[in-house]
């Protein structure tokens, strides 16, 4: 019994770890903008403040996922009505639209990040690439989708494989190209306060993915358990952030990386073993894109068609497993803001589009749940 009850704590520590890691590392991740826009351009400072990021993350995603499981409220509805109490009228539908936002605002990251690939390994303009990427986008929102969350785990895992090829040997080989980067950053004279004020909305504008973590609190034992998954999931996106960042290092002193919209990239094209692993890496940070665009679009259109569409439309749709007319016009509609919402640039939405994000949450997450630390104790006042 002991044994079956620890393999069960393991798996669902683990699980619900990795779960914060594959939301965490979307397109933005993968082709390095997010890493170098907020971590990447302050020298040594990005490799210390990812970590310190993914620590503040992890206290407010184990406080919500302890949350959820005491309470047994696990979806985000109704724990936010738990949680936010006599004020939910007022914060429960705040968060509801900043949720909506984050909805539009991943899956034209993914655009971007597909699309800004696409032109970097072709040539062809950024404005067709996106178009490519939606229209493929589109096709399968409507009839793959459950393909892409079949396969959805394994391509995280083979991104992740693919990204330790590239960086790896790239961090190995370019020591002395970080070390000049750092140098050279070093005698700007590049703000501590910037740093951090960057580091803290890169930290706060991930607060939002509690309305996916609070779900995968059912899987827990107990609360506590909340605490040892979120430590795991520190420890996983930190090293990876870390790595990452330094790997950046090694091309952020080049005069052409201010041209560029896909540092990972560039940093392959000016590494190590680029003919084999630019192709490899670009295939993998599209079909990355793709599976989030996908899964961001088909939660929105089921998220829209609960008021457009009947109870019994919505049951006729699930037994043909065919999409209705009313579901490809939606999803159709998603697909064209996300384009042209990927219009600004994949560099310009993950810096201001996410940073926007953040001051969204700081009045409607981040100071609320301080209070609510403070008043209750960390849960632990009854």
């Amino acid at each position: 019994m002991n044994s079956k009850k620890s393999t069960f704590v393991f798996s669902s520590v683990f699980g619900v770890a990795f779960i914060w890691f594959t939301t965490h590392f979307g397109g933005g991740f993968a082709s390095g903008a997010q890493l170098y826009s907020y971590f990447a351009k302050y020298g040594a400072w990005c490799l210390i403040l990812p970590v310190l990021a993914m620590a503040y993350d992890a206290v407010f995603f184990a406080y919500a996922l302890h949350f959820a499981r005491k309470h047994e409220v696990y979806d985000y509805r109704s724990y936010n009505n738990v949680f936010y109490g006599r004020f939910a009228p007022v914060f429960s539908n705040l968060f509801e639209l900043i949720y909506l936002v984050t909805m539009c605002l991943a899956p034209a990251v993914a655009f971007a990040t597909g699309g800004a690939t696409l032109s970097t390994v072709t040539g062809i303009p950024y404005l067709i690439c996106t178009l490519i990427i939606g229209v493929f986008i589109f096709i399968v929102a409507i009839f793959g989708t459950n393909l892409v969350r079949k396969v959805a785990s394994v391509l995280s895992i083979l991104i992740i494989v693919g990204l330790l090829l590239v960086y790896v040997p790239n961090i190995a080989v370019g020591t002395e190209r970080i070390s000049e980067t750092i140098s050279a950053m070093s005698a700007q004279n590049i703000s501590m306060k910037t740093a951090f004020y960057y580091a803290f909305l890169y930290g706060t504008f991930q607060l939002i993915n509690i309305a996916v973590f609070v779900q995968h609190a059912e899987t827990f034992e107990e609360a506590k358990t909340a605490k040892q998954s979120m430590f795991v999931g520190f420890i996983i996106n930190a090293l990876m952030m870390v790595l990452v960042a330094l790997g950046l290092l090694t091309i952020c002193n080049d005069p052409q990386m201010a041209e560029q919209s896909v540092p990972t990239l560039f940093m392959v094209q000016k590494g190590v073993g680029a003919s084999f692993m630019l192709p490899l890496i670009s295939i993998l940070i599209i079909l990355g894109a793709i599976s989030t665009a996908v899964n961001m679009v088909a939660a929105m259109v089921k998220r829209v068609s609960v008021f457009v569409q009947t109870e019994d439309e919505r049951q006729k749709e699930a037994k043909s497993g065919k999409p209705a007319m009313k579901t490809i016009i939606i999803a159709l509609i998603c697909c064209i803001v996300d384009f042209g919402i990927a219009q600004f640039g994949l560099l310009t939405l993950v810096s201001k589009a996410y940073g926007f994000l953040a001051y969204l949450e700081i009045p409607v997450i981040l100071i609320p749940y301080i209070i609510h630390m403070i008043a209750t104790r960390f849960d632990t006042k009854e």
